[in-house]
């Protein structure tokens, strides 16, 4: 009688199977390899570079001292830098909070007015996220000047008294500057919110009516529930934003008056650059990297649990 053949090592399971599994797990890692490796070369390796900088007491020129987490206890005790983070608190209000108020209800007028010209409308509003904000600072700060557009705008009215230089006031530079950002922010917010609001159903707003709710009980009962996730996209964006912003701040004030206006991002360049504290510079901007990190991952966790 003929020998039946023997079963191979792939059909009865056996090594050959095994590596072609092992391969087949490994497919997916290999396509993610070459963008894993340039971001970790132009991400990672920086980030990882600062957090060692950030150790040191160091001028960027001379031998440098391990300090360990001195650089990040100065962030506590130096009172420039407490106000430079506490500003970039309030610029959250006017880059993130103020213009997701405004745009909510600007585009909630447009969706439910049907205005005509809307897609020109949306391409005026987003207009200064296209506009450079280096030019849009200095339009600014010509607005702003002491014989600019505002000011004579308001002795034109007969309101001298409220004249002032506005980006050189110790009190209204710092709102000043974050209406600036509103400005920018919300064309942004508004876009968005208008692409989540033109999903959403008209039988909705139509068993609202049947209901007897009125506007503004649509607008809370049904157009922010339905946006929820858009705003979130907006409030995230705005606030990162906010966070890091330094071209505005260094084109109008440039800190001042004093440090009124300073914030994390300029102080980085400020000491990297200008003080020779790279160390210093290193930490503050590592704490600003963690401070974004965590609020952004706030405001995400509020909106899954809010869903």
């Amino acid at each position: 009688m003929r020998a039946l053949p023997r079963a191979s090592n792939t059909a009865a399971g056996g090594p050959g199977r095994h590596s072609a599994r092992q391969g087949h797990r490994l497919t997916p890692y290999l396509f993610i390899a070459p963008a894993l490796a340039i971001y970790a070369a132009f991400m990672l390796y920086p980030l990882a570079r600062a957090v060692h900088l950030s150790l040191f007491d160091w001028d960027g020129l001379s031998l440098a001292t391990f300090v360990g987490a001195g650089n990040y206890a100065d962030i506590l005790t130096d009172a420039r830098l407490r106000a430079a983070f506490g500003h970039a608190g309030a610029f959250i209000f006017f880059y993130a909070v103020l213009p997701c108020c405004v745009g909510l209800v600007l585009a909630a007028v447009l969706t439910r007015a049907k205005v005509r010209g809307l897609p020109l409308f949306r391409t005026l509003v987003f207009l200064p996220q296209v506009i450079a904000m280096v030019v849009v600072a200095v339009a600014f700060k010509q607005i702003y000047a002491p014989d600019g557009l505002l000011n004579s705008a308001l002795r034109s009215v007969g309101l001298d008294a409220l004249t002032r230089p506005w980006l050189g006031d110790y009190a209204f530079s710092l709102p000043a500057v974050g209406l600036i950002g509103s400005w920018v922010s919300t064309g942004l917010v508004t876009v968005l919110l208008l692409a989540g609001m033109a999903r959403i159903p008209a039988e909705l707003f139509e068993a609202a009516r049947l209901d007897g709710a009125g506007a503004i009980r649509e607008f809370l009962a049904i157009i922010v529930p339905s946006v929820r996730a858009e705003l979130t996209v907006a409030l995230t964006l705005t606030i990162v934003a906010s966070l890091k912003t330094f071209d505005l701040i260094y084109m109008t004030t440039s800190g001042g008056p004093g440090s009124s206006t300073t914030v994390p991002s300029y102080e980085v360049y400020r000491r990297a650059f200008e003080t020779g504290q790279v160390g210093s510079a290193a930490a503050i901007g590592v704490t600003l990297t963690v401070i974004i990190f965590l609020v952004t991952l706030a405001v995400n966790r509020i909106s899954e649990r809010g869903a």
